[in-house]
């Protein structure tokens, strides 16, 4: 036998077509080299193949498997699509599912070895951040998230048929319009088991046949009584304020509120909190699916099974993911997830296997220890973008990614001044401004709900504590305002508090009609 064949052999598959077998055998061969050289532990996978419709189709439901209807989703699709058609728009090669088994999506009309590359980047590098990753373990349930999502479809589709559609969509627009205003920031909150939420459900419908709102029962209808009457502690601590979390207070405490659209709003609320680590893990988690995807296909062309027309591909593909457009370029808009992510995780192997000397005196812990995928494994459990890139974005890397500094003080004569430049003042700084932009408490308005007027008009009391005179958008403000007290079925009032703890804006909106 030629060496020719003998090569032919080992191919996991020839040219750009591909089968069901071929799939089998692509996933086999990552998952020898995921677990057995990269030490890799990943949920079960379970892969599907969908055609490019069905993709459009679950961008417009934020990309998961079962979810309930709602129209801003079939406007997503059309806006989508019309792109896509015109040829605007790529779409993703895959979209994978933070559950268990771990769900991948891959679409019918990539390549074989595009094929290659999602399996290695989603049902191995994906997978592994999801399953490892200490704000995946804190806030999401894998295991039970698909029974979940299955019951909010059926459950809503239920209130549909019984309450109508316009009076379900009116109370998902007014959910969705606070959603980001919906999760539990702080890990004092115990981990929901999803799969046990359709019997509380039920429970909860029970109790609330058998018995009413103590709280509201007492507010009292006649003559205001005044503030000391009622007493601010006692008032607060009743109503557990202040509260960050707006959808929780809303489906605990709005004194109008069905127990059917309490129920959609904890449904909302869940959602969000789903998706609550993804979105403070951006970077690492392209960042690691990258670099496993590149560490895999590299593997697989070093032992035979992909041919070097092949890995050509893929090195194509590859550089497009990770392409940084310059600061000067239309298609900038600032940093690409997977550049900036896979950049990190490389300089990180280098800092670990061959070291400098500025790396042994910025990174003394792991600089020189040898083992990549060790020190790698565990940035990957322990760290979110914000402290990741806080951490661990070296000096050679800055100067690599040529960064700098500009701060524009509109009291200075000077305009933009550079603040920042490549010495060692100047890396820190550097790094730690990089970082704030991934940390959603530094870029996501601060608001809790303070105060409820119970003895007088029931009106509900927010704050937004200003940082770096960043001030809510006023039209943004004022739609969101309306869906709240659409759902509180009183009036709102936020207010702008500056550092000097002085209002400086006030907000108010009153119910149109309250949400029945």
């Amino acid at each position: 036998m030629t060496t020719t064949s003998m090569s032919k052999q080992r191919l996991l598959f020839n040219g750009a077509d591909w089968d069901f077998p071929t799939l089998q055998r692509v996933h086999d061969a990552c998952e020898e080299i995921a677990l057995g050289e990269l030490g890799l532990d990943v949920y079960p996978n379970q892969i599907e193949v969908i055609t490019s419709e069905q993709m459009l189709d679950a961008y417009s439901s934020t990309g998961m498997p079962l979810f309930y209807r709602h129209w801003s989703f079939g406007k997503h699709f059309a806006h989508h699509e019309a792109f896509y058609r015109r040829g605007m728009r790529d779409l993703a090669y895959e979209i994978v599912i933070n559950s268990s088994p771990c769900i991948s999506y891959l679409m019918e009309e990539n390549s074989a070895t595009m094929q290659t590359l999602v399996i290695a980047h989603a049902a191995f590098g994906h997978n592994h951040f999801f399953k490892n990753n200490y704000l995946f373990q804190l806030w999401t349930d894998a295991d039970g998230i698909l029974d979940y999502l299955n019951f909010a479809k059926s459950y809503i589709a239920r209130c549909e048929e019984r309450y109508g559609e316009v009076e379900v969509e009116r109370t998902l627009d007014a959910a969705h319009a606070l959603m980001s205003h919906g999760v539990h920031r702080h890990a004092g909150k115990t981990k929901v088991d999803l799969r046990d939420e359709e019997r509380r459900e039920q429970e909860r419908r029970v109790h609330e046949e058998q018995v009413f709102n103590d709280l509201w029962r007492t507010v009292p209808t006649g003559k205001k009584r005044t503030a000391a009457d009622v007493g601010l502690e006692k008032r607060r601590l009743a109503l557990g304020l202040p509260q960050d979390n707006i959808l929780y207070f809303l489906e605990k405490s709005a004194p109008l509120l069905q127990p059917w659209q309490r129920e959609i709003l904890r449904i909302v609320r869940h959602v969000a909190q789903y998706f609550h680590p993804q979105r403070q893990t951006k970077v690492m988690n392209e960042g690691t699916a990258t670099y496993v995807h590149y560490r895999i296909m590299n593997r697989l062309h070093e032992r035979g099974q992909i041919s070097d027309g092949n890995f050509l591909e893929f090195l194509k593909s590859h550089a497009n993911v990770v392409f940084q457009p310059n600061y000067d370029d239309r298609r900038f808009s600032g940093f690409n997830p997977y550049a900036l992510g896979f950049a990190m995780m490389q300089d990180i192997e280098r800092i670990v296997t061959a070291p400098t000397e500025e790396d042994r005196a910025w990174f003394p812990d792991i600089a020189g220890q040898g083992d990549a995928m060790s020190v790698l494994r565990d940035i990957w459990a322990d760290y979110r973008d914000e402290s990741f890139i806080n951490q661990f974005l070296s000096p050679n890397l800055i100067r690599q990614l040529r960064l700098f500094h500009l701060y524009d003080d509109p009291e200075q004569e000077e305009g933009i001044l550079v603040s920042a430049i490549h010495d060692e003042r100047g890396y820190r700084r550097i790094r730690r401004q990089l970082s704030r932009e991934y940390d959603i408490g530094w870029i996501d308005p601060g608001i809790d709900i303070v105060d409820v007027d119970l003895a007088g008009d029931r009106r509900l009391l927010l704050r937004h504590n200003v940082t770096n005179d960043w001030f809510l958008q006023e039209a943004d403000t004022k739609l969101v305002l309306q869906h709240l007290a659409n759902l509180w079925g009183y009036d709102v009032l936020l207010q702008e508090i500056d550092s000097s703890n002085e209002v400086v804006k006030e907000h108010t909106a009153s119910p149109r009609r309250p949400i029945q």
